[in-house]
Parts: C-alpha cells; structure tokens; sequence
C-alpha cells in the first residue's frame, strides 16, 4: 500500500485527480470499459501503449525474433580473469555437423577494441585475457545447442597469471593494459586545506558489485545487408552510439550499419554496450545469413557492466554545534578490466563527496582503476549512490559525537539554491533540500507491534521468521542524496524530434529510447496538449534517424521531450497562422484546448481536426541545454547542468540475534520540478525505493580472485513484493526549473542513491553498530544494546 500525500494523486494547481476505475486485481480498466475518455496531456495519467501487450506477453522483444534462414550464435568466454593466450584453435568447432562459422580477433576487420569514452576493450581477447567471462571467440550454427556446443569445443591455451583483483594493489601493480592501470585521478581542492575543526569524525566505508540484472537477459539479432553492412536488432538504449562502435570495429562507414531498437526488457544502463553486437555483426557478414543469440543468465551476469565497487575513507570536521566545516575523503572506484563509463563515476563521485551540504572547504581525492574483476559501468546513480553511503555515515556519526537528533545536524548543514558546491559551481536550480527533510521527518511513524500476538509479527527474516519477538530492535534512519541530471563535464547533450500530422492523427519521430522510463508516453502528453489531437503515435526507433542519444540521468525528459514539445509547436504555429491572419489577429491570441481552437475573444471558434482537414503539417526541431566544462586540475569547474535531490526516512525491525533486518517503512519526499504523469511518477519512484532496498540488504555479486561465483538470480538476491515495504511518498515538490523543458526533473535515480543510506542509518539506529558496508552483512546487525521493540 502506498500513501501520496501531494503530487501524484494532485492534479494541476493541487486539484486532486480521480483515479481510474480498478479492474480485476485492481488494475485500471481500459478507458473502452469505463465508457470515458482517456485522460491526456501533461499532468494526467496516460496509460502507456504497450501496457496490455507487456501484461499479456504479446509484445515483441529481441529474443522474440525470427528470419528466413536463420542461424544461432554462441560465445567462447574466458575461464581465466588474467591469463596470456598462448594459442586458439578453432579446427574441431568449425568441423562440427551444422556450423557455418567461428570468428575471432583475427577476423576483426577493423579498429581491435571499443568502448564508450576509451577505446580500450577488444572485441575479442587477442594477447591478454583480463577478466573472467571474456569473449575469445564466437560461433554461428544451425541450432542453438549446436552453437553452444562448438563454442566449448574452441581450445584455447593458457599461460594462467596471477590477477589483479584488489584496486588498492592495483596502483603498484604491472600494468594490465598498455594504457596503464590509472583510468583517472581527480584532486578537488576546496578553501583552506588545512582547517582543523573542533569536532572530528573518521569513517572507512565499502560498497560492493551491483549487478543491473534485468528482468530479460541481452538478446540480438543481426541480419547482412546487399551493400556488405549489417542490421542489428536488439534492445539498445543508446543505438547511435552503438552503430558507431560496431563499424569502427567492422570496418564499415557508420551508415552501413543499422541499428534497430527493439523491445527493452528492463535497462539500468546495462544496455548501454556495445560487446555483444560486434561479434553477433560480424557472424552475419561471415555467413551472409541472420544470427541470432539470446544469452543465458549467467552469460548475462558476466557480459555486461557492474555498478563500481567502491572503498572510502572520510574525516568531517566540524565546529562545536555541528556546523560542518571541511571533509576531507579519499575515493577509490574499482573499473574492472576495461575503462567504459568509469570516468563519469568518478566525477560524479568527486563532485557530491559531500553531499547536500554546504561545506566551505572540502579535500577530496578520487582515483578510479583497472583491475582484473569485470567491467564496471552506468548503473543508475553511478558514484552519487556510493559516496551517499559514506557522507551520511558520516553524518551519523557526528550527530552521535554531539549528542544531537541526526536530523537536527542535517538541518543546520542543508544545501539551498545559490550556495556552492564544493566544485565551485553554483546551485542554480530549485534545492528544497530542508522541506524534504523536514515532510520526512513529520511524516507519522508506523505503528510498533507490541499489543500483537506475537504469530502475527512480520519478523525480520521473513512472514515465518525464525527469530524471537523479544531479539528484535528497531531502527529510524534518515539520508539526502542528490544526482545530477544529463550527462556532464562538457558533453554536448542534443536531441532532434519530428512531428507530423495528417488528418487527425499525429506521429513523433524521435530516437529517444522507450527504455520504461516512458518517453514514449510523454511524448504523446505534449503532443496532445500543443495540438489538441488525441491519437498520436510515437515511431520505433533505428539509426536512420538523428541521434538522440542514451536513455539515462533523465536525458529524454528533458533533451528529448524539449525536442517534441519545440517541433509541436512549430506545428502549432503552421496550424493557427492561416487562423490568424484571416481574422486579423496574431496565433499568440489563439488557444487549443480540448480538441478546439478559439480566439481570446471568442470570434472564432473550430476543432483542430476542421482546421487539419486536408493538410499534412511537419517540423523538426533540436534542444541542446546549456554546456558545462570539465573538472580543472582541482576539481572545479560548472560540469552540472542541474540537481535533483531527496530525503528519505526508513524504519527497520533488526534481529540482532541472526542479523537479519527487514525494511517496515520507507517514507519518500523528493524535489521533482513538475508532476508530468502522476501514475508513471509513482511507479518510478516506487522502483526506485526497491532498487535501493536491494543495494542496501540483498544484491551482491561475488567475485573471489576474479572469478564471479554463482552468477543466478539464485544467490544474487533481488527484492520481491515480499521484501518490498510500504513505500509512502510524502511529499513532491513541484518548483520548477526553469532551464528545463515543462520544468521537470529527474526522478528514479535518486530514491536508488538515498534510500541504501537511510536504510543503513536505521540499522545503526536499532543496533549502535557502524553499518558502513552495503549490502550490509549480517554480523553488522548482530549484538546491540538498544531496548526493544
């Protein structure tokens, strides 16, 4: 059960909305069996198109697809996280019955390694195996099994070395790739280096490996095209990007290669690499057939990239009432074998080290390395959500130092609009960071179960939990976190839409990935409130179109969306401008609403659709934000183009006898700029919670010398419903921003920063033990001296 208290659930001005009539299971019914129109435009909860097809299992995702003559394709993966290879020989796979091809690095054709900000990755190992699960080679058969089979049948030969697996060894270490093993160093100098303050708090903190684990594992499809390029299917969130990197490595000009989006089936930035379309591309063009793979589990597990591990070490110094004075922090993030997006966590890391505090002096170092574990990459909220744990730690802890409420010594610390980052820049966009805190704060706390029969307690460990009543402790948390929005440090964030209308129906054209972010759905709002045409559709999206580039950090919100919204009305203003001057008036005196057009003084008055009659209107438009600049030699620099922030409160029941915790509660008040979809807000930020839940108590994946263990969803324990608490979003702030399209801001992203550090919180709270690692162990739980519950 969740509680909105304002926001979702508020219409425009605060006018409470009504939900839509529950179906069976409390499902909203189609709008056909409500016999009322569906709501539209920006404000309402417009139902996604796709949502019945996901429900009933018709809607089509890569691993759905089927061609004429198709083959299957498999991968021969490392077994080594650091070994030389001393031969390949492929002889026995390619003479097996049904296969039709085996490529390697020598059939690499063009540039030998990819990557999104380095090119430092091959696509297939050639010298130097440098993690577990590697690519070597790949086969195309026949038959799925027989692909599988030959790929285990490639003998490779190794010379197995001792790998590299500690990030802090890694500094000392021989390089394990020629570009060395330092990807990056940011030194941020902020005032006065050398300020002691009067109170002084100390905190080591470690975050482990994340793994994205979407719901449907990777799957492509590549098809040869007659002028010798390929077309790749498959569920890319940043296509434009991916094409790039496959014909470098093909060999080919960017426009014989085609990459078509099919049907993501969950992304948290693992769609964002291009390691498995490369040799799916090559084995087309090897074959001259379609080949398709659909990758296992665990194939997916060690594939694509992992949240970063990360270790930090931080001081706070602070006066005698808690009014923080210098942090000081050392960041080191653990990248893997392979550089990709580790340069972007780490400046993200770097520039919210100290959270959403003014802090006016601030030493932080920040390295990130490769080592011999696997890739680290874009997972939502990369290097925000790791030093989040450590800073409010630390705000923990010198709240315990002084003897003050957690909360107070947040509030006399909190960020507000026109303070400085410890980067220099300033904050210009809305930073309600004390109301948040303080909706969390008032929000009332749930009920303890002392009057309940103890078989009725939802004891930690699960509804049957095997605890004792009297072992249980519980615990209230509270943390803030922030994220920035975009991508950052001088990238060129652009976006191009087109919008077209016939008759009475309208279509958008944009490369903005439906990733589940619901870009598809916004766009269709802004349409239908700039033109007033109802039915509008959104097209699929491939490379043929512009660039719009990856679903992440809320970029389709606001680059994509901005980019419709501008086409829509220069639509607008091609629709009204024959209005307009037969009547002698500007468009700007004409209004659209509810399907009609009207003048301010009510002389004419027509539907859009008689106005459209016999017309085919289009426009095309870009929205490019204002740039940022990189971090300097020490770390400063305007390298955000806006912040969006959170407060979070969790309530834990803790058994300190068996260190298991559950989660009660997770109360949620979030700055959001403008609601723009009540019903999609709510479940983004419930998603968000839960993904949060998860780094906090469950989601590790285990990797010993490099070698990741159980890569299932067996051991690697996402939530479910049953772990999942009542989630109460409080409070949504809408002040907008007004650099942004419709104002809004990003919003899944930071409930996934905030939410592990508020649940540690609680746990310290219930246990008075430190918690400093995420997930947190067992052992981190066990033993208090709190009274019970």
């Amino acid at each position: 059960m969740t509680d909105m208290a304002e926001g979702p659930g508020a219409g425009p001005g605060g006018a409470a909305t009504v939900p839509p009539e529950p179906g069976p299971g409390g499902n909203p019914l189609p709008p056909s069996s409500r016999n009322e129109p569906e709501p539209h435009g920006l404000g309402a909860s417009v139902m996604p198109t796709d949502t019945y097809a996901k429900a009933q299992g018709t809607f089509p995702y890569a691993a759905d697809l089927w061609a004429e003559g198709l083959l299957w394709a498999a991968v021969h993966r490392a077994p080594h996280p650091h070994a030389r290879i001393v031969s390949i020989d492929t002889e026995q796979a390619a003479a097996m019955p049904g296969v039709r091809a085996v490529v390697t690095y020598a059939d690499v054709p063009g540039d030998s390694a990819h990557g999104r900000k380095v090119a430092d990755q091959p696509a297939f190992a050639r010298d130097i195996v440098r993690y577990f699960g590697e690519p070597i080679a790949a086969v195309a058969a026949d038959h799925p099994d027989t692909a599988r089979l030959a790929a285990a049948a490639i003998a490779v030969e190794y010379e197995v070395l001792e790998p590299v697996t500690d990030p802090e060894v890694s500094f000392e270490s021989e390089p394990l790739h020629p570009d060395g093993n330092l990807i990056r160093h940011i030194p941020l100098r902020y005032g006065d280096p050398d300020l002691v303050g009067e109170v002084v708090v100390e905190g080591l903190y470690r975050i482990g490996r994340q793994d994205p684990a979407p719901i449907g594992a990777e799957a492509a499809l590549a098809v040869p095209r007659p002028d010798g390029g390929v077309e790749i299917y498959t569920a890319s969130t940043d296509p434009h990007t991916d094409r790039d990197l496959a014909a470098a490595c093909f060999g080919l000009p960017p426009e014989q290669v085609k990459i078509v989006v099919t049907g993501v089936p969950g992304a948290m930035g693992d769609r964002e690499d291009a390691a498995l379309q490369i040799p799916l591309g090559l084995l087309a063009m090897r074959t001259g057939c379609p080949v398709k793979i659909a990758v296992t589990r665990e194939e997916s597990f060690l594939g694509h990239p992992h949240r970063h591990p990360t270790l930090l070490r931080y001081r706070h110094h602070a006066d005698a009432e808690g009014t923080l004075l210098k942090v000081e922090a050392q960041i080191l993030l653990d990248g893997g074998a392979y550089a990709d997006t580790s340069s972007d966590a780490l400046a993200a890391a770097v520039s919210f080290a100290a959270g959403p505090y003014v802090v006016p002096h601030a030493v932080i170092d920040g390295w990130v390395v490769r080592t011999n574990n696997p890739p680290s990459g874009h997972v939502r909220g990369e290097g925000a959500m790791q030093v989040c744990a450590a800073y409010e730690g630390q705000m923990d802890k010198l709240a315990e130092r002084l003897g003050l409420d957690p909360v107070e010594v947040r509030m006399r610390n909190v960020l507000a609009t026109g303070d400085l980052l410890p980067t220099g820049q300033t904050v210009t966009c809305p930073a309600p960071v004390a109301e948040l805190l303080t909706a969390v704060r008032e929000a009332p706390l749930p009920e303890l179960p002392k009057d309940a029969p103890e078989h009725e307690w939802l004891l930690p460990g699960g509804p049957e939990g095997a605890g004792e009543p009297s072992a249980v402790r519980r615990g209230v948390g509270y943390a803030l976190g922030m994220v920035h929005m975009l991508g950052a440090e001088g990238t060129d964030e652009v976006s191009t839409a087109t919008v077209k209308v016939s008759g009475s129906v309208a279509t958008v054209m944009c490369a903005a990935v439906e990733a589940g972010q619901g870009f598809d759905t916004l766009a269709r709002q802004i349409v239908q409130e700039t033109l007033g045409i109802d039915e509008v559709h959104v097209a699929s999206v491939d490379t043929d179109q512009p660039p719009s580039g990856a679903g992440s950090r809320g970029r389709h919100t606001w680059v994509s969306g901005g980019a419709v919204e501008r086409a829509a009305k220069m639509v607008r203003t091609q629709l009204l401008q024959p209005l307009a001057a037969k009547f002698g008036m500007s468009t700007e005196l004409l209004s659209i609403a509810d399907g009609k057009i009207t003048s301010y003084d009510g002389v004419l008055s027509t539907t859009v659709v008689e106005a459209l009659e016999g017309k085919e209107l289009w426009a095309t438009a870009q929205c490019r934000p204002h740039p940022t600049e990189p971090l300097d030699g020490s770390g400063q620099g305007d390298a955000f183009v806006g912040l969006s922030f959170a407060a979070v409160r969790a309530v834990v029941d803790v058994d300190i006898e068996l260190g298991s915790v559950r989660v009660v509660e997770v109360a949620l008040a979030q700055d959001v700029g403008r609601v723009l979809n009540p019903r999609q807000l709510r479940a983004r930020l419930e998603a968000g919670v839960t993904q949060g839940i998860g780094t906090a108590l469950t989601e590790h994946l285990r990797v010993s010398k490099g070698v990741v263990r159980h890569a299932d969803l067996t051991v690697y324990a996402l939530p479910t419903a049953l772990d999942t608490p009542d989630i109460r979003i409080v409070k949504l702030i809408e002040e907008r921003d007004v650099v942004a399209p419709f104002g809004a801001k990003a919003a899944s992203s930071v409930p996934v920063v905030t939410t592990p550090s508020a649940i540690a919180s609680a746990v310290r709270a219930a246990t008075g033990r430190p918690a400093n690692r995420l997930p947190i162990r067992p052992q981190a739980a066990v033993g208090t001296s709190q009274p019970g519950v």
